[in-house]
């Protein structure tokens, strides 16, 4: 639950803050979360010519440069988890976004189901959520939601004929 909504003044006060929000994603007025997401997707889309070992170096550098901007944005706000601070989800999405087909209909259910895991935060997110602060706790529990993203479109697939 968001108590407050920070201000573009505070969210561009800081290199962080900046990193933490996704750039402003997280300062939409309803479903940051989701608005984080959807950035993400259109930076997949543009990071998707790279050269595999090339991508996934960027991923380890994003989801550590999440570590540091959930972290010190978190304790700033007072809130560790913000609702506003959309880096995991963005992190967490382009890591799907490297696995799945670069086919809309397989990118589109990539979104629903890591937004439906995200949200609901079925076991062991939860636990994981309550477990862990810190950045670390901010950015793990999303990879797990994609990791459940990931393994219903692995279902999916095989199931296909």
């Amino acid at each position: 639950m968001i108590v407050f909504r920070p201000t573009a003044g505070f969210t561009f006060s800081h290199p962080a803050h900046i990193i933490a929000f996704g750039f402003g994603a997280g300062l939409a007025p309803i479903a940051p979360g989701t608005a984080g997401t959807l950035a993400a997707w259109l930076l997949g889309w543009a990071l998707a010519g790279l050269d595999a070992v090339l991508y996934f170096s960027i991923l380890i550098l994003l989801f550590a440069l999440g570590l540091w901007a959930c972290d010190l944005t978190g304790r700033r706000l007072g809130i560790p988890d913000h609702g506003s601070m959309v880096w995991d989800e963005i992190v967490a999405f382009l890591i799907i976004l490297a696995i799945v087909p670069r086919e809309l209909g397989w990118q589109a259910a990539a979104f629903v189901l890591f937004r439906a895991f995200d949200i609901a935060k079925p076991p062991p997110i939860r636990w994981f959520e309550r477990r862990y602060r810190g950045g670390f706790g901010v950015m793990f529990d999303d990879l797990i939601a994609a990791g459940y993203a990931l393994l219903v479109l692995a279902l999916i697939k095989r199931l296909l004929p």
